[in-house]
């Protein structure tokens, strides 16, 4: 199969005393996610850490030279086309073809989007993200429901999991059956935001309005836009100033969103501004009063800790990893609860002296994440790893460590 293109060969640490890695970095193609933000930070991370001989691949087929301007110099982007379709319906069924026919001989490869593809004998770490297909299968399309069947049969075969958080590692072990001594939870770091200086945003507020709760994230019902809008229908009536910005373009199930923002009564003060780029939403988020996150689940949450770093205080609600990431440097109110999150904001818009020191806290909380701590720790994990596929192929039993 395409032999004609043959890739070359990359060394293995026994020719010279390093680790070679492939990253599935796929989802820095197309419309920017969570996931390609994850890709895009780890990468960046990666490729300055000593011993990693890091390469990225995209599984694509017309696609994947687009990757090549979107990775850090000196990580390569050798491959051979991988048809998606045909490749990820192979890989649903079995373990090949393996991805060295495309991407040349690793140490370790990396899927870090649920899906890790089968290897001659390279170790396999994939990322699993968070576990909403497992517990809340209502809110996932249907290709996404095929992903615990294929991280159930990578780790069958021998892969690790890495999750962004020890919340979404702990249900891995419980929901997935996996061996919690292969699981490792490496937090992620905080997506940059360039300094826009005085830059003003690009969003217009409504008529008597100067300033605005702002959401940031993807349409889709994970994130409970609904109880947002219902929210601040009562922030609206004490906060006549005020508005509601959402950032982000619709996702799959966005009209139940639709509809509730047609039937609000405040309607005229709910501004939708599509998707920004970095600098519109650096100047939008630098701006605004209050940053809103109400999901129903999250396995880390990068909008609050962006809002953090940029001194903007965060009312969230505590869901899924979201305690663990925030710390006590966000305002927790529970999923689902109307009232809660409506009193929060309003707290918050009235400002104070407790304000203060919660954006403060939120400031210092958000120093945690960085990403040369996630590359650190994601480069343990692929020696660890590494070490355990040396140790099998050898007939000796693999030796994992503690968490």
């Amino acid at each position: 199969m395409c032999k004609a293109r043959s890739v070359p060969e990359r060394p293995a640490p026994s020719d010279q005393g390093r680790l070679t890695v492939g990253f599935d970095a796929t989802p820095l193609l197309g419309s920017p996610t969570g996931v390609g933000a994850f890709c895009a930070g780890a990468l960046a991370g990666l490729s300055a850490v000593p011993g990693l001989d890091l390469s990225a691949f995209a599984i694509s087929w017309r696609r994947r030279r687009g990757i090549a301007s979107l990775v850090p110099g000196g990580v390569s982007t050798r491959q051979r086309a991988m048809p998606a379709r045909p490749l990820h319906a192979a890989w649903g069924r079995m373990s090949f073809p393996p991805v060295e026919w495309f991407i040349g001989r690793h140490d370790v490869v990396h899927g870090s989007n649920f899906v890790v593809p089968p290897t001659r004998s390279a170790a396999r770490v994939v990322t699993v993200h968070d576990l909403t297909v497992v517990l809340y299968p209502e809110l996932c399309d249907p290709p996404t429901l095929e992903f615990p069947g294929m991280v159930r049969r990578a780790v069958a075969e021998g892969a690790w999991v890495h999750t962004p958080s020890q919340f979404v590692a702990d249900q891995v072990v419980a929901e997935l059956q996996v061996d919690p001594s292969r699981t490792r939870a490496v937090h992620h770091g905080i997506p940059p935001l360039p300094d826009v200086g005085g830059a003003s945003s690009p969003v217009r507020l409504p008529d008597g309005c100067d300033r605005y709760v702002l959401a940031v994230g993807t349409i889709e019902p994970r994130k409970d836009y609904p109880l947002l809008v219902s929210a601040f229908e009562r922030v609206a009536a004490g906060h006549p100033d005020v508005a509601l910005v959402i950032v982000g373009g619709d996702g799959w199930g966005s009209d139940r969103f639709l509809t509730s923002v047609a039937a609000s009564p405040v309607r005229s003060r709910i501004v939708r501004s599509g998707y920004l780029d970095d600098r519109a939403l650096a100047a939008t988020l630098r701006d605004a009063s209050v940053l809103a996150y109400p999901s129903l689940y999250e396995g880390f949450g990068f909008p609050p800790l962006q809002a953090m770093a940029a001194s903007v205080p965060v009312v969230a609600t505590a869901a899924g990893a979201v305690p663990e990431v925030v710390g006590d440097g966000a305002v927790l109110v529970g999923p689902a609860d109307v009232d809660g999150l409506a009193e929060a904001l309003s707290r918050v818009l009235d400002g104070g002296t407790d304000v203060d020191q919660l954006v403060a806290r939120g400031l210092a909380r958000s120093t945690h994440f960085t990403w040369d701590a996630c590359a650190a720790g994601l480069a343990s994990l692929y020696r660890e790893a590494s070490l355990d596929a040396s140790s099998s192929r050898s007939g000796h039993s693999p030796t994992t460590g503690g968490r």
